[in-house]
């Protein structure tokens, strides 16, 4: 299509006020020449002079900068230039310096270093004048307008500055007008000229919707929503309905898509649409990982565009006519027209607009060629899985053509199937069209027939022979196996056992038939003279299919109505299964293989969740064949059965981590039912691990070099499972205790004497680090005070030393310092009251200063490794730190200890694990604090419990120790994880208040107050130092209620209360300044708001005071969104109270 050339470049200028050559706004701060010497050149550049010299060695030294960061190979250069770059942003040159790049760079770097610089510039918390960013837009639209052949992402850069400073000013007002929203208009004057032109228009429009869609959490939510809303309201509509009609335009005349440049004209318009569809509606920001999930919510008013069919086949003819890199986005856009609420239409539009699609899906299964591209293929897909995701069966079966169509998709089903190397991502989508469709049979009202009966079978049927298939391929060609795909697999697995019950006796015959068939074939093999190693390894892989299907169709008895006689079939294949292991255990350990392994325990697992347990009457038909073949009875000889596979596994495939680590996780899920462990310790499969957990018995608890230090890490689900099963008949028995504790007395007796000599260090380290897994496996399923006083007594103190020395001589190495320091943090929770000791006991004390020294000790070296880069910080540093916090947290929380006993007694323990907490504390910066999950949610618990129980401590900090702690409180109150927002508003609260009962002691001024407040007195002397700590946390919170979306409305209103009483004078300020921002209309109502919010509120912290403010604050909230709600009621600049 040619479009109508009304305007060349140089007559489109004429459209803007200003000169494209102008400098930019505060280019040329204090009168500084650069930009007066761009402007110069700029007038002069036709008489060839060049620019001065200190311009041009300012330039390249720019240009070499951006050839480091976006071509060199040099990590530190990278990294350096990067530093300079993020400075320029900062300094007061930054406008002249884009310019520069902007009007005299020499490659398309320099331009896109600009353009990153600008949008960062503009995207400031503190924003720009408006003057200046008004300027800087129009620049850079004249700059597209006259350099429209510049690289396509130097355009895309700069059309995305538009796009922040339209957004970010879309409500502020210049001489009463909008000033930001003449966009629109701006690029309406683009798409009257060139196709270059018409291109970045369209650029523009696509950059704008997605940028308003886009949710940037370091700004309010609530602003966000604003913004969006008024633009779906104003714009949407009506950008989608101008794309629509030149994509219409552009179809008209296709002859002409050969065109490059109309190609990509076509591919911004596709792009336009779909940013249009995928517009977050009504603000519930879909996660988009739930893709099948995903309804589109279209405004009422948009129903006129969808009810023309003109639409619908506007994007399926587009889909026709486009070659495939366009094609797919027509599918996308297709995609989402499928996923239209169902709201949007009354039944008989639903039923019409569905057929118009149904009608679509026909078109394209009988036309398939375009689908032999991966991407449309994938959209198509994609489509499909929309239709049942969003219209019922009992609708679809009502449609004209269903039953041509339900043959055709299922025909194109079990193609994608066999084909299982093409676009193996897409096939997610159709088995979940067929698992939504087959689970919706028993609600089918109509007379219509579904045929599912029919071709479900044939889709199980193609996904178990394609998968056998594929196994000879894969091996014989070196193919990537999508077995090794275990969360693939198994989500595939998952969707085929609910398609697989439809006519289960088709699918179990077909199970059946085939295992026999490829058992048969390996026993020939295993017995054969010549014993080819590759047809094996192939029967091998295809037994380890077929296991897996028998676990995923007997684990699909929980997902639907099942009868006797499945489950009877479901014993006939169980047997089969049972047999193999039989045979594979036959020939350990000269061979084995892992896939066929680990599909066994697979079945195992979903054997136990569906036929052993509580869960099923002993009566089910499941255990009749195998009685008969097997003489597996119930679940009691199942357990058995089970039980002798996981001991031959720990005993032979020690060597296989795979195998140990999923066979450990059978046994602690077996172990983790109480009935179940009742029956299991009677087991002698059981009896003897708990007599022989040594390496001479179970070869993966030896510290052979062959095994990696993280391959240790499954010791401690072992002797999790392990002493739960002791913990059965253990009661008060000691001796049995001591019994079972004696391999590690050994080995722990060993590295005492390797300490005492000259020792070692690989071995000693090895032991360690196996003997802290272990024990800390041990602790953790020691719930009883008798069971862990056994425990305590046992390391205490003879091996507890031994851990403070290895973390003195191994603090460098976390492989060694995290399991040992995990196992003090296990040590010190206080789970079911186990750590409540007798009282003439002084175990907690004694418990607590080993933790303290081990505490203090890593700290203290921890902190001379010094600056570490931000690769190493986590695993060197903060990890142990984290870990630290925790153990400290469970110490201080488990009401075990009385802390007051140390100063009482000059014992310094407790003073000395409070230092270190300080001083890890101060080496670790704020936004690490956030930065790291782990990390941030062992801190801030713990300063909860320190603000709780220890306000002496805190009031006795040095005045920038406190800063510290309470701009981490101030930046934890806006955090994503309300675990850490919620403990911020804690310790903030405990502040507030205890701040609030000294100032109302010092009133009383009697004699006793004045004695104990000292530390009181700190605390108040620093507040009045430094008032904006608590006045910027009440704005935070203040800002949180009114403007955010509070997960945790509860928690942000206790310490609220306190702030407010204690800034009265600065929380009606914030009141003052919010009313004064709104239009004269809702200022009596605003006011109103905040009257109620302290109705009835007295000046006091008193539990029900605090209630009565948690209530006033919750109708003040809702009636506050009431208020702002409707379009224009202000700029939001101006309702961020933390401006």
């Amino acid at each position: 299509m040619a479009l109508p050339v009304q305007a060349s470049v140089s007559s489109l200028r004429h459209r803007f006020p200003e000169n494209p050559r102008q400098p930019l706004p505060g280019a040329c701060p204090r009168g500084a020449s650069a930009t007066e010497t761009v402007s110069e050149t700029a007038e002069e550049g036709g008489a060839g002079k060049g620019p001065p010299k200190a311009l041009a060695e300012s330039l390249a030294e720019l240009e070499v900068l951006c050839n480091h960061l976006y071509e060199g190979t040099d990590l530190a250069q990278r990294m350096q230039a990067e530093k300079v770059l993020l400075e320029l942003i900062d300094s007061p040159e930054c406008l002249s310096q884009c310019q520069l790049l902007l009007e005299r760079g020499t490659t398309s770097y320099a331009q896109l270093l600009a353009a990153t610089c600008l949008s960062k510039l503009v995207s400031r918390a503190s924003p720009l004048p408006i003057e200046q960013r008004i300027d800087i837009r129009n620049y850079i639209l004249h700059y597209v307008a006259s350099q429209p052949k510049l690289a396509p992402f130097v355009i895309q850069a700069l059309v995305q500055v538009i796009a922040k400073i339209t957004k970010l000013g879309w409500f502020e007002a210049l001489k009463d007008q909008l000033i930001f929203r003449d966009v629109i208009t701006d690029v309406k004057k683009f798409l009257q000229g060139t196709v270059d032109h018409y291109i970045i228009g369209v650029m523009i429009l696509s950059e704008l919707t997605q940028e308003m869609n886009l949710v940037d959490y370091s700004r309010p939510s609530a602003k966000h929503r604003k913004i969006a809303t008024s633009f779906r309201d104003t714009s949407l509509k009506d950008i989608l309905m101008l794309a629509c009609s030149l994509l219409k335009e552009l179809l008209a005349k296709p002859v002409t898509l050969q065109d490059q440049r109309q190609q990509s004209l076509a591919m911004q318009l596709l792009k336009l649409v779909l940013n249009c569809l995928n517009f977050d509606f009504i603000g519930n920001s879909a996660d988009e990982s739930a893709d099948d999930l995903c309804t589109v919510q279209i405004p009422t008013n948009w129903r006129t565009i969808f009810l023309e069919p003109e639409t619908l086949d506007l994007f399926f003819d587009l889909y026709h006519s486009l070659p495939p890199m366009l094609s797919q986005l027509a599918l996308s856009c297709l995609v989402q027209f499928a996923s239209t609420r169902r709201s949007l239409f009354s039944n008989p539009e639903r039923a019409k607009y569905l057929g118009n699609l149904i009608k679509g899906v026909k078109q394209i299964l009988e036309n398939p060629q375009g689908l032999s591209d991966p991407g449309n293929y994938h959209e198509f897909c994609r489509f499909l899985a929309r239709l049942k995701t969003n219209y019922q069966l009992g609708e679809l079966v009502m449609v004209k053509d269903y039953p041509e169509v339900i043959q055709l998709i299922a025909n194109f089903t079990v193609t994608s199937l066999q084909h299982w190397e093409f676009a193996p991502n897409s096939v997610h989508y159709l088995l979940t069209l067929w698992q939504r469709m087959v689970a919706s049979v028993p609600f089918v009202k109509t007379a219509e027939p579904h045929l599912l009966d029919t071709y479900a079978p044939e889709i199980t049927k193609a996904y178990i022979t394609s998968r056998l298939e594929c196994v000879p391929v894969v091996i014989r060609d070196g193919l990537e196996d999508p077995l090794d795909d275990t969360a693939t697999v198994f989500q595939q697995l998952e969707q085929l056992c609910t398609v697989s019950r439809c006519e289960y006796e088709k699918t179990c015959t077909l199970l059946v038939q085939l295992f026999d068939q490829n058992a048969q074939n390996y026993q020939k093999l295993l017995h054969s003279s010549s014993r080819n190693p590759l047809e094996i390894t192939v029967q091998e892989g295809c037994l380890a299919w077929l296991v897996y299907f028998v676990g995923t169709f007997v684990g699909g008895r929980l997902t639907y109505t099942s009868t006797d006689e499945h489950d009877a079939m479901d014993g006939e294949l169980s047997c089969r299964v049972f047999q193999l292991i039989s045979l594979m255990d036959a020939q350990l350990p000269q061979s084995s293989n892992e896939k066929v392994e680990l599909a066994i325990l697979w079945f195992l697992d979903q054997f136990r969740k569906t036929y052993v347990g509580d869960q099923l009457q002993h009566t089910s038909k499941v255990y009749a064949r195998m009685s008969e073949v097997l003489g597996i009875k119930d679940d009691n000889h199942v357990l058995e059965t089970f039980m002798t596979k996981i001991v031959t596994n720990l005993k032979y495939r020690g060597r296989c981590e795979p195998v140990i680590s999923r066979t450990l996780q059978f046994l602690n899920d077996l172990s983790a039912t109480y009935s179940i462990l009742k029956k299991l310790v009677k087991i002698e499969a059981v009896k003897f691990m708990l007599q022989n957990h040594t390496s001479k018995h179970f070869p993966f608890l030896g510290i052979s070099d062959n095994y990696s230090l993280s391959d240790l890490r499954c010791r401690t689900v072992f002797y999790t499972a392990l002493t739960r099963l002791l913990m059965v008949d253990l009661g008060e028995d000691e001796d049995e205790f001591e019994n079972f504790m004696l391999p590690l007395t050994v080995s722990f007796e060993n590295v005492t004497q390797i300490f005492n000599s000259s020792f070692e260090q690989e071995e000693a380290k090895r032991m360690l680090i196996g003997l802290a897994r272990d024990l800390r496996g041990i602790a953790f399923a020691l719930n009883t005070k008798t069971s862990y006083t056994m425990l305590f007594d046992w390391i205490y103190p003879a091996y507890i030393s031994v851990l403070q020395r290895a973390i003195e001589l191994w603090y460098r190495e976390p492989a060694c310092t995290t399991p040992i320091l995990k196992l003090m943090a296990e040590f010190m929770q206080n789970r079911s009251q186990r750590l409540n000791f007798d009282v003439s006991s002084p175990n907690g004390i004694l418990l607590f200063r080993e933790a303290s020294k081990m505490i203090c000790t890593y700290g203290n070296q921890i902190l001379s490794l010094g600056t570490l880069s931000k690769d190493q910080v986590y695993p060197l540093k903060l990890k142990g730190i984290s870990i630290c916090y925790s153990a400290l947290k469970s110490a201080l929380c488990g009401n075990y200890v009385s802390f007051g006993v140390f100063k009482l007694y000059g014992d310094n323990h407790f003073d000395n694990v409070l230092q270190a907490f300080v001083k890890m504390l101060l080496s670790v910066s704020h936004s690490d604090l956030l930065q790291y999950r782990k990390l941030s949610q062992s801190y801030y618990p713990l300063l909860e419990c320190l603000t709780q129980d220890h306000m002496s401590f805190i009031t006795s900090l040095e005045p920038h120790v406190l800063i510290y702690i309470l701009t981490s409180i101030s930046e934890g109150l806006t955090a994503v994880d309300t675990i850490v927002s919620s403990s911020c508003c804690a310790s903030l609260d405990y502040i507030v208040t205890y701040l609030f009962k000294h100032l109302s002691k010092e009133r009383k001024k009697t004699l006793r107050c004045r004695e104990i407040s000292q530390d009181g007195q700190r605390l108040l002397h620093f507040m009045q130092q430094n008032p904006e700590v608590l006045q910027q946390m009440m704005s935070i919170l203040m800002n949180t209620i009114i403007f955010e979306d509070c997960r945790n409305q509860w928690s942000v209103s206790r310490p609220l209360l306190g702030l407010i009483l204690l800034n009265e004078k600065y929380f009606s300020e914030l009141r003052a300044t919010l009313i004064a921002s709104q239009p004269d209309n809702k200022r009596e109502a605003l006011d109103q708001c905040f009257r109620n919010l302290m109705e009835g509120v007295e000046q006091s912290l008193l539990v029900k005071n605090r209630d009565r403010f948690t209530q006033n604050m919750s109708v003040f909230r809702r009636d506050m969104a009431e208020a702002l709600r409707s379009e224009g009621a202000s700029d939001p600049s101006s309702l961020d109270m933390m401006s």
